[in-house]
């Protein structure tokens, strides 16, 4: 990595860590709870990194940080339940089914995204593995707290484990039309899904069988199986990259005949298709705004997909899947009020408690409530409207962005060699910034 350590502390400043938490008083906002309405003239304390109090009037000692919010608009963090920052190679393209691997061994807290993320008013990110893999690796959810060195810094503990999987055109790529192996169809997708589940059933068994000394000998250790095993286990949450409405419905009826319950769709372009079949599983949907028509089985989509989902009783959020979009998440959410005529609270709730229930950590983020962690963004106006900037990004209680005092020369990983261009205008393919980063590449080298 092209950086000096020495320039990276001094642009920073004190270095910042996990551990840190904050106190703050939010004085006088209009604060969307999301999850209790919305409150004007209110404050917000924080007290060690947690909402303590909102309020009216709300007081605090000398030792805690006051910051105006007079005509600005405080909410809860934004939350993007798909993304790929603080990574660098995202896919193990060597296999159908790698999940073993995890994401979570190479974070990179140096990743300038991470800030860019903050700028846009995210808090925290769904850190994962692409789509080449039918079953991909575990991943990560991670805090934006950008000033730390360490990796381990980001890690969210203790919020749940995910997975990730991917349905049709990118493994069938990678590996039917790559390495003339198993699955070159929609079918074969299927049947890795089904022989993995199957193998980690019987893994299962055997283990227990052992364990309650009904053999003497233990079955060998095997940490992908292992891995899938937790899916059948209720231990992980699967996150599965898909399009097709077929292959929506494909995946329901294998994790019925499986047991599996904690599942969530991403993409899920024609999830509006299935919606009620989605909401009688408990499915969740995150999805793009009006993002489609990128590759071949992605050519029918609506603008309405979030709104309709949502319109029935699926748990719905928008995501970025790429390190330009997570910073307007804000003005993705606002476009269902365009198409889909959503409330404020169910606009706002798509970026914010959605993607939080999703990711299973709805008890500790997602919405301003006493007791919940201080995640929280500050911004000039409404932020539905075109007019909304991100001023302050708040993190544990530490400020981690801030507009108007944050050096410059943080903003922008400056290379004076680059050629700065229009979003994804020297991009061939979506891909290539998304879930099939590294993996097409590889492929066409072949």
């Amino acid at each position: 990595m092209k950086i000096n350590i020495f320039i990276f502390l001094l642009l920073v400043g004190t270095v910042l860590t996990a551990q840190d938490k904050g106190n703050i008083l939010i004085k006088n906002g209009t604060v969307l709870t999301v999850t209790k309405g919305t409150l004007q003239n209110t404050d917000v304390l924080v007290i060690d990194g947690k909402i303590s109090k909102i309020g009216k009037g709300l007081k605090a000692g000398n030792d805690v940080k006051v910051i105006d919010a007079t005509d600005q608009f405080v909410m809860p963090g934004i939350i993007d339940a798909h993304s790929h920052i603080a990574l660098d190679a995202i896919n193990e393209a060597t296999d159908p089914s790698t999940a073993h691997v995890w994401v979570g061994d190479a974070l990179d807290p140096l990743d300038v995204g991470i800030y860019r993320a903050l700028a846009g008013g995210v808090t925290a990110s769904h850190a994962m593995h692409g789509s080449a893999n039918v079953i991909g690796g575990q991943c990560e959810t991670i805090k934006h707290r950008y000033g730390t060195l360490d990796p381990e810094d980001l890690r969210m503990v203790g919020a749940p484990r995910t997975i990730k999987f991917a349905l049709g055109e990118n493994p069938m790529r990678v590996h039917g039309e790559g390495n003339n192996i198993v699955p070159a169809t929609r079918m074969g997708v299927e049947q890795v899904i089904r022989r993995s589940f199957t193998e980690a059933r019987q893994y299962i068994k055997d283990w227990d069988e052992y364990n309650s000394g009904k053999t003497k000998v233990p079955p060998k250790y095997d940490l992908k199986t292992e891995t899938v095993a937790d899916i059948l286990k209720g231990d992980i949450i699967i996150h599965c990259h898909s399009y097709r409405a077929d292959e929506i419905l494909m995946l329901m009826n294998v994790c019925k005949d499986f047991g599996v319950k904690k599942l969530c769709f991403q993409h899920t372009n024609e999830g509006f298709k299935v919606a009620p079949e989605l909401a009688a599983f408990g499915a969740g949907a995150s999805v793009f705004a009006d993002w489609w028509a990128y590759k071949f089985e992605v050519y029918y989509s609506t603008a309405y997909n979030a709104a309709i989902l949502t319109k029935n009783g699926v748990t719905t959020s928008i995501n970025s899947d790429s390190g330009e979009l997570i910073r307007h998440l804000y003005h993705e959410a606002a476009k269902t009020q365009r198409y889909g005529g959503l409330s404020d609270e169910e606009a706002l709730s798509l970026i914010t408690i959605n993607p939080a229930k999703q990711l299973g950590i709805d008890s500790r983020v997602g919405s301003l409530e006493v007791g919940k962690e201080a995640d929280i963004a500050i911004f000039s106006h409404h932020p539905l409207s075109i007019y909304a900037i991100p001023q302050l990004t708040i993190v544990d209680g530490i400020i981690r962005f801030d507009l108007k005092n944050d050096k410059k020369d943080m903003r922008l990983d400056i290379d004076p060699e680059e050629k700065i261009t229009i979003f994804y205008e020297q991009n061939r393919h979506h891909e290539n910034d998304g879930c099939m980063r590294d993996a097409f590449e590889l492929f066409e080298k072949k």
